[in-house]
């Protein structure tokens, strides 16, 4: 999808907190895809894996972490693909966590298998947060493609 009057081109994945929120998923400016943060929900926007709540609504553990990076990323290969890219193409991440050494030893694998090789070839950033837009989520990936427009 275009934006009307725009150079730019966007791609959503038609949850209801794009609308509710106003913003693109994703968006492709020339060459370069950026990719707002993204959590682990299905295709109806349903959480994949939510963290379980304490009696304060904050997440009672980080037990789900695997399992939301890794969703996090299908969700990612989704826009990516709408544009004609795909993981190969992306030179930047950020993951925004609650628990940063959960994250860790869940990201380092979840990437890794990802990515398929043990070296990443992509920036990587991991921010510890106190909190993100939904409760039981407790991981947030932002990602930066780059295509190779002289190649197509």
């Amino acid at each position: 999808m275009t934006a009307k009057n725009s150079a730019k081109k966007i791609a959503n994945h038609g949850v209801a907190w794009e609308s509710a929120f106003g913003y693109a998923q994703a968006v492709q400016m020339k060459d370069t895809i950026y990719i707002s943060g993204q959590l682990s929900h299905d295709g109806e926007g349903k959480l994949i894996a939510p963290a379980s709540l304490d009696d304060k609504g904050r997440p009672a553990d980080f037990s789900q972490m695997e399992e939301q990076i890794r969703q996090t990323y299908v969700n990612t290969k989704k826009l990516l693909a709408e544009f004609g890219a795909t993981l190969d193409d992306v030179v930047e991440e950020t993951l925004f966590v609650l628990d940063v050494p959960s994250a860790f030893a869940a990201g380092s694998k979840v990437r890794k298998e990802m990515y398929g090789t043990d070296m990443p070839p992509v920036a990587s950033n991991l921010i510890g947060v106190t909190a993100l837009a939904f409760p039981e989520q407790i991981v947030e990936i932002t990602f930066r493609a780059v295509i190779d427009r002289s190649a197509a």
